[in-house]
């Protein structure tokens, strides 16, 4: 599996827990997407209780890029083709500003946190399972 994420870290020269990846996610029969630091992994249990449901898996690459009109590496939680459920981990509160996939590899975004939970309509959770 590449490191887009870390990558982009890299690249923008920006502390890596700055750049957040978008994972879409199985969560009971519904799609929803949780968005976590590069550096973390998503605790899939947590994000089930946070969205009410008893169990996620992560959404098979295809699936995900059928629901987001995005390629696997450049998900972003912007402007997908319908707005799934959003968990963005709590973290990503904590900085001035954050990256995200602006919807291809290599393309990334810098905003506020709060401005992302506006836009996805969002809620912010604990979400993340340190590497």
């Amino acid at each position: 599996m590449t490191a887009y994420g870390l990558e982009a870290a890299q690249a923008l020269q920006v502390e890596p827990d700055r750049v957040l990846k978008t994972l879409v996610c199985e969560v009971g029969r519904e799609l929803a997407v949780a968005v976590v630091p590069v550096t973390a992994d998503l605790d899939l249990k947590v994000l089930a209780a946070t969205l009410g449901a008893k169990r996620a898996d992560l959404a098979e690459p295809a699936v995900a890029e059928r629901a987001t009109g995005y390629v696997v590496g450049g998900i972003s939680p912007i402007a997908q083709k319908r707005r799934l459920p959003t968990v963005i981990d709590q973290t990503a509160t904590v900085w001035d500003t954050v990256f995200v996939s602006g919807g291809r590899r290599g393309l990334e975004i810098e905003l506020a946190p709060g401005d992302l939970l506006a836009i996805t309509g969002a809620q912010a959770a604990a979400i993340r399972r340190p590497r």
